[in-house]
């Protein structure tokens, strides 16, 4: 490094002390000068007072002309020297600068004219002034202005420093168990994921227990699963279990304007987490900084791959110290970097997946705690007709219910309000659309058509369970099914089904109607859609078991955005032929 450069990077010595720079004196200097100058043209725009005599005061005083007035005792004349002043009732008086009602005088005041005066206008006579008066009544004002910006200026530009300052320290919260303290018992549907977290705990309670048989308990956790299964939830449990200090922070308070914030806040974070060890520390949506490094339009050595460089050494690096463990959560495992899932950073990956039916109705038990339910409700059947809702889900269905409740006038929720609830949740609110009685005909056959195919092809998994022709969302009906348990895998045979009850709308319509309409267009995409996976992803054609629809994922804004063709023209041609065999309707 040269002379010159080393000079460049040198804080500047001229600068005044505790940092104040020299721009903000410059506005100091000019606003006191604004200050002076208004003052004083203020002053100056006042007519000067007249110069009279004291008989002539005396005289204006007799005629009840003066309106109030001053005098003092003036020690430059010598002893009973005063000076008068005043304001007249009219501008008749004559100045240097023009008529005026104001006047002075000074001279001797014998002792029956300051009678006079004092008996006609009750003048108080006033103390000498002196030099110390003079300062006060001239500076007294400036001194009330400079204070007053004080408080405005000076303070926020500290505060500003301040702000400045704190850039990098991070902004973590330290959570109290006193406040909305959530325990393992308010977290139902993932059994699983609880025992594992529990461990965390048992060993921040008792670490002894696992350290005599030379045990290490996980630097890091990472809980993965679908947005709304309870991830922050389980976190928020953990915390409350756990009698060490807890800090929550999200993935985006990472990211600032700044270059080298995010790294400077993350080290500051684990300090924070090393002087309160044993401790927690949270991470909500981590895919925000963890993201694949080297992904994306930018690339090389951005902000975000500052932050987690300095995330990755912080967990396991050099100065790495145990007692400060990480939980984070995401639901995009898959654009996170690869240094951050390996062992010694996240030990353990947690999956929190859907719940099941036997988890949905413990939610549903744990959220039903605080709303008034009548006997009517069953909350086992409300677990059976809401397949694949989260945690958070089914608390909207619930809460849904309590206020569908609340405008019916009714005091407790009953079953009927839960079913309309979970109806306006799963496919929108009712629409009061005006019908003619064909066409309401020709609904009404196209969902027979569903309910009875359905009810024949059933095994007993997926029983009819309400057939309407009331339009919700954007379908004008809908035929629903109840299922008895949650169906993990299906065979081809019930698949066809699918594709048969989808398509037995549109061929009850023709049957009864001779026609077609465009309503079957729902059931024509889930129809085609369960088709085309049978032939290019489940292997349930003469094609035989070939993968025929990979995608090539990138972490580019998180998102699939390319599509790789790995076949032929001619397969695409046999694909298509073998997925109009299956949706074929002859």
């Amino acid at each position: 490094m040269s002379d010159n450069d080393d000079k460049k990077r040198r804080p500047l010595k001229n600068l005044p002390p505790d940092g104040f720079p020299a721009k903000m004196i410059l506005i100091w200097v000019a606003v006191i000068v604004m200050i002076w100058a208004v003052i004083n043209f203020s002053q100056s725009k006042l007519p000067a007072p007249a110069r009279l005599k004291i008989q002539e005061v005396v005289q204006l005083a007799e005629e009840n002309k003066v309106v109030e007035g001053a005098m003092r005792s003036d020690s430059t004349g010598g002893r009973d020297w005063y000076e008068v002043t005043g304001t007249i009732k009219e501008n008749t008086l004559k100045s240097e600068s023009g008529a005026t009602n104001a006047f002075i005088a000074s001279g001797r005041l014998t002792e029956g004219n300051f009678e006079r005066l004092q008996k006609t206008l009750s003048f108080v006579e006033k103390q000498p002034s002196t030099l110390l008066t003079n300062l006060m009544l001239n500076i007294l004002p400036f001194v009330i202005v400079i204070g007053l910006l004080y408080f405005l200026f000076v303070r926020q530009l500290r505060q500003a420093g301040k702000g400045a300052l704190s850039f990098g320290k991070s902004r973590a919260k330290m959570l109290t168990r006193e406040k909305d303290r959530i325990n393992f018992t308010d977290v139902a549907g993932c059994d699983e994921a609880k025992e594992e977290v529990s461990e965390i705990v048992e060993f921040l309670r008792d670490p002894k227990k696992f350290q005599k048989i030379g045990g290490r308990i996980p630097k890091g956790i990472l809980m993965v699963g679908p947005p709304g299964t309870g991830k922050t939830l389980l976190a928020k449990a953990i915390a409350g279990e756990a009698d060490v200090p807890f800090f929550s922070i999200s993935g985006s308070d990472f990211v600032e304007m700044f270059v080298g914030v995010g790294a400077s806040r993350v080290r500051d974070m684990f300090e924070q987490g090393r002087k309160n060890a044993p401790c927690l520390i949270f991470i909500d949506e981590i895919d925000a900084v963890g993201r694949q490094r080297g992904a994306g339009l930018g690339g090389g050595n951005d902000e975000r791959e500052q932050t987690l460089n300095s995330l990755l050494v912080e967990m396991d690096g050099f100065d790495t110290q145990e007692g400060v463990i990480i939980i984070a959560a995401t639901n995009r495992p898959d654009v996170l970097d690869s240094a951050l899932l390996r062992p010694g950073r996240f030990d353990r990956q947690v999956y929190i997946n859907l719940p099941d039916i036997i988890g949905r109705e413990q939610i549903l038990r744990v959220h039903a705690r605080k709303i008034s339910l009548s006997e009517d409700v069953n909350l086992s059947i409300i677990a059976r007709g809401t397949p694949g809702l989260s945690g958070a889900e089914l608390a909207n269905l619930l809460n849904e219910a309590a206020l569908l409740a609340a405008r019916r006038g009714k005091k407790k929720v009953e079953m009927v309000d839960i079913d309309d609830a979970r109806d306006k949740v799963l496919w929108g609110r009712e629409h009061r659309r005006v019908m003619d009685d064909a066409e309401k005909k020709s609904l009404a056959w196209h969902e027979a058509g569903h309910a009875v195919v359905g009810a024949v092809l059933d095994d007993g998994t997926f029983p009819v369970h309400k057939v309407t022709i009331i339009p919700r969302g954007q379908s004008l009906g809908s035929t629903t099914y109840l299922a008895t348990k949650d169906i993990l895998g299906r065979t081809k045979k019930q698949y066809l089904d699918r594709v048969c009850t989808a398509m037995a709308g549109r061929i009850a319509e023709e049957l009864v109607t001779s026609d077609i309409s465009d309503g079957a267009t729902g059931d024509i995409k889930q129809a085609t859609k369960i088709a085309r996976a049978m032939v290019c992803d489940f292997g349930m054609s003469e094609l035989g078991p070939i993968a025929m629809g990979e995608n090539q994922d990138t972490v580019f804004l998180g998102r699939d955005i390319t599509r790789s063709q790995h076949i032929s023209e001619d397969t695409a041609r046999r694909v298509d032929a073998a997925v109009s065999e299956i949706n074929s309707t002859e």
